[in-house]
């Protein structure tokens, strides 16, 4: 989760995340990825084999690197229908 922290330099650096996770995704390093509807923030779910690569994708994000958003990591077990 990427939790707002500046709204305004957010609309500086948001082009630039974007670019990011759209590499990421080329990849097939990226699940989802999305604004919250109330501008609290966003999400986006990373595939990556250990949590330490996931980090990293995640620490890089210029959201995380330049102060605009605030990381909050977490290890997801996807569920998969019976």
């Amino acid at each position: 989760m990427l939790h707002m922290l500046d709204a305004e330099k957010n609309k500086e650096v948001l082009p630039r995340h974007i670019a990011y996770l759209d590499q990421l995704d080329q990849q097939g390093k990226i699940f989802g990825r999305g604004p919250f509807a109330d501008g609290s923030g966003g999400l986006v779910i990373y595939i990556a084999d250990t949590r330490e690569e996931a980090q990293e994708m995640a620490e890089n994000d210029p959201h995380v690197l330049e102060g605009v958003r605030r990381l909050e990591l977490k290890e997801w077990n996807v569920l998969r229908p019976r």
